[in-house]
């Protein structure tokens, strides 16, 4: 841990207010998935049904075509577009033709269930000259795997760009091994111009650092980061900051593991199960 980094701490998030909800799903924000291939749909319902945990109104998962009707009835609440894919289940790279105004929306996130690198880099090709100039653009998973090789998405995203890296992923960020974390968070931070959250490490461009001391070894677990990815841009798409939606939601999802640890047991808790924590924690963060 950097002494040189603050620490979330819930009097921190309480004097770092959340913005208001407003009085309709539009005002409390509009959140797009673009993942969940064939063989990981669950990815995209995971960070789709976070958002609407932590309060965005309005959520659009695009997934693959073969597993479309299956999601929307799994989270009816949300929308649901098909997108191609290849024989082999992976979301094409010129899907981003069929999102057409869902492009229109407050944050994006691109990478919960992708599982073809190449397909996933020229669908962020494709996508990014789409979205409003001013999209929240979130990358996970296989998608911040590829960004390396994407000068162009590089310098159109800066500045509005929200990366969520496991340390194998901010490895191949960096084009090294990660050592210190905190400074390697910082960075890819820099050289990307986004808001970084890796492990218990956040970083914004501009060299503020921000530190977690919660969460147990049990978000070790398939799903989690996805809930991770989730809950970050629900709270991005109220229109906090890409700095505070990081904090916000590295702290709320550490919490929910913490939570569920003290519960059930410090492992064999369930990525589902952590989404369920958050509307408490939300209240309990505003009071």
């Amino acid at each position: 841990m950097s002494s040189r980094a603050e620490l979330i701490t819930p009097a921190l998030l309480r004097e770092w207010r959340l913005p208001a909800p407003g009085t309709s799903k539009y005002d409390r924000g509009q959140v797009l998935v673009v993942g969940g291939a064939r063989k990981t749909p669950g990815a995209a319902l995971l960070a789709g049904v976070s958002a609407l945990r932590v309060g965005a109104g309005r959520l659009t998962l695009a997934v693959a075509e073969s597993t479309a009707a299956a999601l929307a009835v799994a989270v009816p609440e949300s929308g649901v577009i098909g997108l191609p894919e290849t024989p082999s289940g992976a979301v094409r790279g010129d899907a981003a033709d069929r999102l057409g105004r869902e492009a229109s929306t407050d944050a994006v996130l691109v990478g919960a269930g992708l599982d073809d690198p190449d397909e996933a880099a020229e669908l962020l090709r494709n996508l990014v000259p789409l979205l409003d100039d001013d999209v929240r653009v979130h990358l996970d998973a296989l998608a911040l795997g590829v960004l390396p090789g994407l000068p162009d998405v590089q310098k159109a995203l800066a500045g509005r760009l929200l990366l969520t890296p496991n340390q194998s992923e901010a490895e191949r960020l960096l084009d090294r091994e990660v050592g210190d974390l905190d400074d390697d968070v910082a960075e890819i931070a820099k050289r990307y111009g986004a808001v970084v959250t890796c492990m218990n490490s956040i970083a914004a461009p501009d060299g503020s650092l921000w530190n977690s001391t919660s969460g147990f070894g049990g978000l070790a677990t398939s799903g989690s980061g996805d809930v991770l990815a989730g809950t970050i841009l629900g709270v991005s798409a109220r229109g906090a900051t890409l700095e505070q939606a990081a904090c916000w939601g590295t702290y709320l999802h550490a919490a929910a593991g913490d939570r569920l640890a003290a519960r059930v047991g410090p492992l064999g808790f369930l990525a589902r199960e952590l989404a369920d924590e958050l509307p408490a924690l939300l209240v309990e963060l505003s009071v």
